[in-house]
């Protein structure tokens, strides 16, 4: 299986990183036209689409024009967010990386679809923007059927035609409706008792995704067995597409 998770707006390009070969975005061109297209826009433009501060927005806008020359950083350790923390990449043991490259993919509103160790330079571009170049209204629409063809071809090699959804639904949108029909997509829900809490889902999707890497899991039906920081497989209330996880 193929498990998917959503980037971060956090990101951490000081602290230390792993002797790791990084790995080139297969859609590292489309990234560029993207952040050319996005240096274009000013930063008023920029705070009013990402709904962000000033200041922030003068941070990505500084970022979309110094884009061509920015440091770059492998995804599993360049993304930060509350994901990312239930993730715990750096104290990942070296041979779940490789596991790791071929089973998990981080959506994205720049790269469109990353590998764990494909190298990114710092950006904040989310998927729901409803900006784009050219004659489109909304991101989604720019990147049409590439990332849903390239995940496509990345879950034909893996074998299994299975993918474990742990994104949120506004990264999940530019697959959705696009992947093949032979593929199975399994969602999954995470609840504290009967709540929905947006940060403990967060931190849940990321142990998951640590979950199947650090056991190498082949079989989907395996990872029913996940039980980091209380959760439990509830199959009265799962089904063949959606599985919930409660605790």
């Amino acid at each position: 299986m193929i498990a998917i998770l959503s980037p971060a707006k956090t990101l951490d390009y000081d602290s230390p990183l792993p002797a790791v070969t990084p790995t080139r975005p297969r859609l590292a061109d489309e990234a560029k036209t993207l952040a050319r297209a996005a240096a274009r826009l000013s930063q008023k433009r920029l705070s009013a689409l990402m709904k962000i501060s000033p200041a922030l927005a003068k941070l990505n806008a500084d970022r979309f024009h110094a884009f061509a020359d920015a440091p770059e950083r492998p995804a599993l350790f360049a993304f930060a967010g509350d994901v990312y923390t239930g993730l715990e990449a750096k104290t990942l043991p070296d041979a779940a990386l490789p596991f790791a490259q071929d089973h998990l993919r981080m959506l994205s509103g720049l790269y469109g679809l990353l590998r764990p160790l494909d190298a990114m330079r710092p950006y904040r571009l989310e998927m729901g923007t409803r900006w784009a170049p050219g004659a489109h209204d909304r991101l989604t629409d720019w990147w049409g059927d590439r990332i849903a063809a390239l995940l496509a071809d990345d879950v034909a090699a893996e074998g299994s035609g299975t993918i474990l959804n742990l994104a949120s639904q506004e990264y999940w949108a530019a697959v959705d409706g696009r992947l093949p029909a032979t593929v199975r997509v399994i969602a999954v829900d995470f609840r504290d008792g009967d709540r929905f809490v947006s940060f403990h889902a967060k931190k849940a999707r990321g142990m998951m995704a640590r979950w199947l890497v650090e056991h190498r899991v082949e079989r989907v039906e395996d990872m029913r067995g996940f039980d980091s920081d209380g959760y439990a497989f509830v199959a009265a209330d799962s089904s063949d597409d959606r599985w919930l996880f409660r605790r």
